[in-house]
């Protein structure tokens, strides 16, 4: 078992900044390349790529892969929890919109915080440690609530699919502390999960008609595709279950709420996107609240 950390540090918290800042910037990746690749043709190629250069990784490294360790079940379950997320995103943007789209699915870290009150008893938070997460989630509604309207029927499927799709990804942060495969490696982890989206992925873009024969490999297309695959799916995830493993899972999905800030910043800058004076403010909420889950308690003895 890997030495844990009850609190994060500085190591955590650049590397957490660099890695929500990285899932903003995909954001734009995969809008830049849209015309020329599908979605979830764009996620298919990435899982199955970064897949093979997982394999391949932990083939030069000669890290034993199948060994019984009792991760298998686990990690076929985190696997299509994982995907599951992805092909609910995909689909609910067809009936919402969004910004509806980022509220909704930004509830996930409040999944992971209920999840460890009764999973994982050594990660319970504090009820301030709640508020902090309340104070981001209300910094997420001042960003983008300007279009929270009364929904149609169409909007309600949307919502509905982005709340089951925040439930898959909280589910599957809490699944791999839960289980063995807190003691797996990360690029074992890893691999469970990108495997059996590769293989979900595909079926997913010909249910929703997208076609394999419609792509363009114009050289934004291969930059996003490349971005996309070697840097996100490979890289960051690795280090994001490498963080799963040692430091607290609430605290760590905390941060997520950075995430659409630097997908809003880097639209501004990159696709002349509006940004409004609103995601100041919600800024500031959104950092009081991640201060306020990670603080450091000080117990009182009575």
């Amino acid at each position: 078992m890997p030495h844990t950390k009850s609190h994060l540090d500085g190591l955590s918290i650049i590397l957490l900044t660099v890695l929500c800042a990285s899932w903003g910037l995909q954001q734009v990746a995969i809008k830049l390349s849209a015309a020329d690749i599908a979605p979830i043709v764009q996620s298919s190629i990435r899982s199955g790529g970064a897949t093979i250069l997982i394999g391949l990784w932990v083939l030069l490294r000669r890290k034993p892969m199948f060994e019984k360790d009792g991760t298998l079940w686990w990690g076929i379950a985190a696997g299509l929890l994982f995907s599951f997320e992805f092909v609910l995103v995909y689909f609910g943007l067809e009936y919402t919109n969004a910004s509806r789209a980022i509220i909704f699915l930004y509830m996930s870290p409040f999944v992971v915080a209920l999840g460890s009150q009764f999973f994982i008893p050594t990660e319970k938070l504090t009820r301030l440690q709640y508020i902090g997460l309340t104070s981001s989630f209300i910094g997420i509604l001042v960003a983008f609530g300007e279009s929270f309207t009364f929904p149609s029927q169409d909007m309600l499927i949307g919502d509905f699919m982005l709340i089951v799709a925040a439930i898959a990804w909280g589910a599957t942060t809490v699944v791999i502390k839960m289980g063995p495969l807190a003691k797996a490696s990360s690029s074992k982890t890893l691999l469970y999960q990108l495997s059996v989206s590769a293989l979900i992925m595909p079926i997913a873009a010909w249910i929703s008609g997208e076609t394999w024969a419609d792509i363009h490999f114009t050289p934004v297309a291969v930059a996003s595709v490349a971005y996309q695959t070697i840097w996100i799916a490979t890289f960051t995830f690795i280090v994001w279950f490498w963080l799963i493993r040692i430091y607290p899972a609430p605290k760590l999905a905390s941060f997520s709420f950075l995430t659409p800030f630097f997908g809003v910043l880097a639209g501004g800058l990159i696709l002349d996107e509006p940004m409004t004076p609103a995601l100041l403010i919600a800024m500031v909420m959104v950092g009081v609240g991640i201060y306020l889950v990670n603080r450091k308690h000080t117990p009182v003895v009575v």
